[in-house]
């Protein structure tokens, strides 16, 4: 028989595990917060969301064919899945966001600061990239070997070359 006092202490450690448990299901993810705006499943094609502070935003599946997001911070945002075909993206600030499976293709990228993103599986046919700092991007090898390809240009904001964001040889 377990004794009075173990009985407690289990009863004890299993409030205090539910109760922690608790605590990081309520918890507020990092990336997107109560303050974000969410564009999930949108469709906001040729929109105009130029100089505006998106930080945090999430455009999951979202379709923003040619919306114009120039010089706006999506920094921290969600983009996974997300069309952004012939989108403007000129001087956009998208650091540490998750752009995974996102289509680029033939997007306006110049100047753009993509530091820190997360963009598998993510394309950019056509894409313009002059002076757009992919520093610390996680980018599949294939899609960094076409990037590099057509890499120039030092971003205005960070000082860092295109070539030299992406490891360019």
């Amino acid at each position: 028989m377990i004794s009075r006092s173990l009985r407690r202490l289990f009863i004890l450690i299993t409030v205090i595990s539910l109760a922690l448990f608790g605590v990081l299901l309520s918890a507020t993810p990092a990336i997107a917060t109560e303050s974000s705006v969410n564009y999930t499943y949108s469709e906001i094609h040729d929109e105009d969301f130029s100089h505006k502070d998106l930080a945090g935003a999430v455009f999951a599946a979202a379709d923003a064919r040619g919306a114009n997001f120039a010089e706006s911070d999506l920094s921290h945002s969600i983009l996974t899945k997300a069309i952004f075909l012939d989108a403007n993206l000129t001087g956009v600030d998208l650091t540490g966001s998750l752009m995974d499976r996102v289509n680029l293709n033939n997007a306006n990228l110049t100047n753009a600061i993509l530091r820190e993103i997360v963009a598998t599986s993510t394309t950019f046919a056509d894409a313009k990239i002059t002076g757009a700092d992919f520093s610390d991007a996680i980018l599949d090898r294939y899609q960094a070997y076409l990037l590099c390809k057509r890499a120039d240009g030092t971003n205005p904001t960070t000082g860092v070359s295109t070539r030299e964001s992406l490891g360019c040889r």
